[in-house]
């Protein structure tokens, strides 16, 4: 379809702001610290809400929708851990990352365990982010060529030089305020969506809650040709329990809270410990009701489509078309001229807070973990910050030419490649954490070993996983088994191998 003149207008204007504050807060960037931190002066509202933006990302705007829409909430268990983590991660996890005025997540790791571990996590983390922001890019660039009718290439070339021009610009602090008005903008369209859908539905919010929750569509569990079977509470690592996603939750929000540099790097960049606790806080008090609320619209868009039927909905349902595709449909064929262009523009703002943050985060450890820790040393702070942008316009070429290179991929290879490397990159990272913050067992050789051990142990599921072999577990839980391979050999090897120095 074409854009109508005012939902271009909508667009451009977006776009512009946004532009425009990388260009304003370009006049600032005149050190690294400034570029990386901002100074370390946000207020805790501030951040509370670009941590909403950067978690809530496509994968919230598109992929909830589409899932409560096909099936049910089953796989919204797992946010239910967000606030258990972040009580966790905020009065034992961020005064040690804050210590020392720290500007990553990995300079604790040297501290504890010797620059080879600080290393290893740094690159782990880039390798992972270059391959995450290109996924996000190419599945951005697919719902504007769906809902503009522009040609894919174009729509990923246009979107990446558009991220990364006002992140190379701005540096921090545009990451974080476009990041604050993205999630505006995201939350504003997804409102947009269920209101236009209310007063599409005879009977309205009531007929969508009855209809749905008559239909189980409100329900935890699965469904399959018998009907809707509700979860199993019990613990199993045969299979996917509700109890067992939870736990896979906490996990997975801990290992978010305490090893990634893009959450870590707003603790440090808050101006105080308190300021940066309340902005935990508040995110996981915007973040729960946000996906709540676009699971709902996934739900409401299943009650709408059962009074107006549509191929597209009823193809999806019979698995003959992704979920995704649902919320832009809808957009494009139900709301009027106007709304669709802000709601597009919460679209691409949902993959922007998250593309954005990322860039910066990968420009910030090459910079500060790798290149001045290891490469140069002692240079000009002037040489760093060079090295920051030069580093950040690389990182939005690769961005670019890795979305273009999923084009021409199918599906499932790209979901291959997000589950290979997650689990690699990412195994056993959790639980080095744990042991540097409450042990004082282990040092350098024993975090190498359960490294490897870790590496080795997710190499084989990942290649046994193509064969027949019958596992004694869910692959959905290689992660979860990894952070417990580490911990016996990292933690195991300490009491037969001599502790060396750091």
């Amino acid at each position: 379809m074409l854009l109508q003149p005012l939902d271009q207008a909508v667009l451009a204007l977006y776009f512009a702001l946004m532009l425009g504050l990388g260009i304003y807060f370009s006049r600032t960037n005149k050190t690294t610290e400034q570029y990386f931190l901002g100074g370390r002066n946000f207020s805790g509202w501030v951040i509370g809400l670009s941590l909403v933006g950067t978690s809530i990302s496509s994968i919230t705007f598109l992929a909830y929708p589409g899932d409560a829409f096909k099936t049910n909430w089953l796989r919204f268990l797992p946010n239910l851990m967000l606030p258990v983590a972040i009580i966790f991660a905020a009065y034992y996890f961020l005064p040690r990352l804050r210590r020392n005025n720290s500007v990553t997540a990995y300079e604790f790791l040297e501290g504890r365990f010797g620059p080879s571990v600080r290393g290893y996590a740094a690159i782990a983390f880039l390798i992972a982010q270059l391959a995450r922001i290109s996924m996000i890019l190419y599945l951005i660039s697919l719902v504007i060529q769906t809902i503009t009718g522009l040609d894919a290439e174009y729509s990923v070339v246009v979107a990446g030089v558009f991220v990364a021009a006002y992140t190379i610009l701005g540096g921090i602090e545009a990451v974080i305020w476009t990041d604050v008005i993205q999630t505006i903008v995201l939350i504003a369209g997804g409102l947009f969506c269920i209101v236009t859908i209310i007063s599409l539905v005879p009977g309205g919010l009531t007929e969508i809650i009855e209809t749905a929750w008559s239909a189980n569509k409100l329900g935890v569990g699965t469904v399959s040709d018998t009907g809707f079977e509700p979860a199993n509470w019990g613990l199993a690592l045969s299979e996917k329990t509700a109890t067992m996603m939870l736990f896979i939750g906490l996990i997975s929000w801990l290992t978010e809270y305490s090893s990634n540099q893009n959450t870590v790097q707003r603790f440090c960049a808050s101006k105080s410990e308190l300021e940066a606790r309340k902005a935990m806080f508040i995110c996981a008090l915007v973040s729960i009701p946000a996906w709540a609320f676009f699971m709902f619209l996934g739900t409401a868009l299943w009650v709408f489509f059962q009074h107006q039927p549509a191929e597209l909905a009823t193809s999806i349902l019979a698995g003959g078309n992704r979920a995704e595709e649902i919320l832009p449909y809808f957009i494009t064929h139900y709301l009027p001229s106007g709304l669709v262009g802000l709601v597009i523009a919460a679209a691409i703002a949902a993959a922007m807070s998250s593309l954005d943050s990322s860039i910066n985060a990968i420009a910030t450890v090459s910079t500060h973990d790798i290149y001045r820790r290891f490469l140069k040393k002692d240079q000009l702070d002037a040489h760093y910050l060079a090295f920051a942008r030069t580093i950040t316009t690389l990182a939005g070429i690769l961005m670019i030419a890795g979305a273009l290179y999923l084009l021409d991929t199918t599906t499932t290879t790209l979901q291959d490649t997000a589950t290979i490397l997650t689990a690699l990159l990412a195994g056993g990272l959790l639980t080095i954490y744990l042991i540097g913050f409450f042990s004082s067992r282990c040092s350098t050789i024993h975090i190498l070993l359960g490294i490897a051990a870790t590496m080795a142990f997710t190499l084989w599921t990942i290649a046994s996983s193509r064969s027949a072999i019958d596992y004694p577990f869910d692959l959905y839980y290689t992660g979860l088994l990894g952070n417990i391979v580490m911990f016996l050999v990292a933690y195991g090897s300490s009491y037969v191998i001599k502790p060396t120095t750091t």
